[in-house]
């Protein structure tokens, strides 16, 4: 079908300012600091009101104070260079890295995701594995990589965090206002909302679709908020990671099976499937039935299917993978298998654990069976991971199971501060955002003055400070907050401190309260009178997770005690524009999951990035990162006994040993010149090496590019 997008209308925008309607339907403002000035400098209260959501602001804004813009000679040459740049990127045509593919292949690329991570505006992300998603096709569409997009319209979100009075996370629904977000209903020929079901479920389950445009990749979402629907169907998409097993699996069959179909009715033809985790799954089987339809017997389909699907596991934690009951799988897909040509053995077998054969459908083990390019998020997570599924290969030894690597990266252009892009603009050749991946633009880093780098830094701490205790007066005097719950969330915090951020979800293996073990060290360097230390936590319970809730509540509590000092902080609600000014303004980044859980853990790659050096324990990203002169690290050996005492004893060495005194020991003119050296290291040996660049250039190199040619 030729797609039709609903024009969202911006009443106020006089014609000589049109371009401001298109510009703020495309996230391509998101990551592009001249862009977002455009519409800041119309008005700045009204930017910060609207959550930096252009959507929202324009049609907000009186019109004469647009009319007032479309007047002004100043700001309008700068419109009119953003514009073009704008339109230039646009219309941009090419992926060389794809070129070499053989005549008359479609080399478009699905990605389904559960999850995206792009802007506040749109919360449709609970973590890491939605800002990896939306980093991802970002990147895509910077590189002009062919990419389509699938996920889902979450209207409720992940969740909104207060806390109570008593330190436990209490979940607050905030329903997303479609209309004021930069996201447009796709129409049907007779100019309503396309509306598709999804294949031979019963009962039928109905889609609306919406679509988000980043940069030049299309992100569909699929929305079963609709009036077709019957009541109980109509929540499957209300918001992430649904608790009820069986809702849960009604709604990776709309993401997967629905999200094929998506693709269908649109007549986007793609070669290669791309599934980020294991939710999305069933995709693969509507692509075998499609095909199967077609004349091909199951086995020629599965094959050619799987030669052409590539499969990113995040997860190194077995609880972690979704199994559903083989009786659930039947009661859904009893008119599915007859469809693909097979029964119901041979259908419910795809998904069994060899190592686990009773306890069910596991998407995970269906999704590694379906496919035949399988990757971790990391070098050490691929070691995990051939550890965990080596049953699927039982003649096979471990170091030769077929499941590689691709370590995640971050999109440098959405993570860089601009005053730190600023500075790099200064003293780096021109053009170098455009070959950031390459490590030896970073050596020069080495020319940036100390003093420049330090300044910039100190800068964007106070900048992060100053949002904090401006949460804390909001908390104060819009919510009638209580006195020590906004004390405990930032109000006391001193710039002039050795600042220690925290921030990621509070699942109990992440050991988010480890710095606590020792209660009294933990005093002492925090009231330090010469050289003290301050910590700022953020992060989220999962809504059902009770252990991860009580360790939140352990650090807010004790966030309040006096005799911390005022010098922990818990800042509620973490989301992406807290993470921005955390990963930019904090001086250490602390990580210190259970070795080997972290899969990976980009939030660190961001901090690094910025030249927040960090202070973590050897897995994930940082087992490759770490080169003993750009942070810190523990965890190196295999430990008996107590784990966390270990673990906790060095943190304390650390700080009390090597990064408090290399903090604090600033030269005549006040610049910690030891510590800017970490700074520098920090930038130059991770910043090309952790990009999204890097990542997606070697997901084309390894899967994409083999992948089309197997065709």
């Amino acid at each position: 079908m030729n797609e039709k997008i609903q024009q969202n209308e911006f009443p106020n925008l006089p014609a000589r300012l049109a371009g401001l309607g298109e510009l703020a339907e495309n996230l391509w403002w998101s990551w592009n600091p001249a862009a977002r000035m455009i519409f800041k400098s119309l008005n700045r209260q009204a930017w910060k009101e609207s959550g930096h959501n252009p959507d929202k602001m324009l049609k907000e804004l009186p019109v004469e104070v647009l009319q007032q813009a479309a007047g002004n000679a100043d700001y309008l040459r700068n419109y009119d260079v953003v514009l073009s740049q704008f339109k230039k990127y646009m219309e941009t045509r090419g992926c060389p890295l794809l070129d070499n593919v053989p005549d008359g292949v479609q080399t478009a690329i699905a990605y389904l995701s559960a999850e995206y991570g792009l802007h506040r505006s749109l919360p449709f992300y609970a973590g890491g594995l939605g800002f990896l998603a939306g980093d991802y096709i970002k990147e895509c569409s910077d590189l002009n990589v062919p990419l389509v997009a699938i996920g889902f319209m979450y209207p409720q979100g992940y969740l909104l965090q207060r806390m109570r009075e008593d330190g436990w996370q209490e979940n607050i629904t905030d329903t997303l206002d479609r209309d004021a977000a930069p996201i447009s209903r796709v129409l049907s020929d007779d100019g309503n909302q396309l509306v598709v079901k999804v294949p031979l479920i019963e009962p039928p389950i109905h889609v609306a679709l919406w679509k988000v445009a980043v940069g030049r990749v299309c992100l569909y979402l699929m929305d079963t908020d609709s009036e077709i629907n019957e009541p109980w169907n109509r929540e499957i998409t209300a918001r992430l990671y649904i608790g009820d097993i069986e809702q849960r699996l009604r709604q990776e069959i709309v993401l997967g099976i629905g999200g094929a179909e998506i693709l269908d009715v649109l007549g986007i033809k793609h070669s290669v499937l791309h599934l980020n985790e294991g939710h999305a799954a069933f995709a693969i089987l509507e692509r075998i039935r499609d095909r199967v339809q077609g004349g091909m017997t199951f086995e020629e389909a599965f094959d050619q299917v799987r030669n052409t699907s590539v499969f990113t596991t995040h997860t190194p934690v077995p609880a972690g993978h979704d199994v559903f009951p083989f009786y659930l799988m039947e009661k859904y897909f009893n008119s599915y298998w007859p469809a693909l040509g097979i029964d119901r053995d041979r259908f419910l077998q795809m998904g069994v654990h060899p190592g686990e054969s009773q306890s069910g459908f596991n998407m995970t083990a269906f999704a590694i069976k379906a496919s035949a390019y399988h990757n971790a998020v990391s070098k050490k997570h691929a070691e995990v991971s051939q550890h965990m599924w080596q049953s699927l290969w039982p003649d096979v030894p471990v170091d030769n199971v077929p499941i590689d690597y691709v370590t995640n990266g971050v999109h440098v252009p959405t993570w860089l501060e601009p005053k730190m892009m600023l500075l790099f603009n200064k003293y780096f050749v021109p053009g170098w955002l455009e070959d950031h991946d390459n490590p030896v633009i970073w050596e020069l880093i080495e020319k940036i003055p100390d003093d420049d780098l330090w300044k910039t830094h100190y800068w964007l701490k106070i900048k992060l400070i100053d949002a904090i205790r401006e949460r804390s007066r909001l908390r104060w005097a819009k919510d009638r907050a209580n006195s020590s719950t906004v004390l405990a969330g930032g109000a006391l915090l001193d710039p002039s401190i050795l600042t220690i951020g925290f921030a990621r979800r509070f699942a109990t293996y992440k050991r988010s309260d480890l710095i606590f073990y020792d209660t009294e060290r933990l005093k002492r360097l925090l009231n330090d009178r010469w050289r003290p230390i301050q910590i700022i936590f953020a992060g989220k319970a999962h809504p059902a997770d009770d252990p991860g809730k009580r360790i939140l509540q352990r650090i807010f509590n004790d966030s309040r005690n006096p005799d911390m000092g005022g010098r922990i902080a818990f800042v509620e609600d973490y989301g992406e524009q807290l993470a921005q000014y955390l990963v930019h303004g904090v001086d250490v980044w602390l990580n210190n999951p259970l070795p080997s859980m972290e899969a990976s853990g980009t939030s660190g790659m961001k901090a690094a990035l910025n030249g927040v050096p960090q202070l973590s324990i050897m897995d994930g990203w940082w087992m490759e990162g770490y080169n003993g002169k750009n942070g810190w690290a523990l965890g190196h050996e295999e430990v008996g006994g107590n784990r966390d005492q270990h673990d906790a004893a060095e943190i304390y060495r650390l700080l009390e040993e090597e990064i408090i005194p290399l903090y604090y020991n600033v030269s005549e003119e006040g610049v910690p010149l030891g510590w800017v050296k970490v700074m520098k290291e920090s930038i130059k040996s991770n910043a090309a090496k952790f990009s999204a660049r890097r990542m997606v250039k070697e997901y084309i190199q390894k899967y994409y590019a083999m992948a089309v040619k197997s065709i």
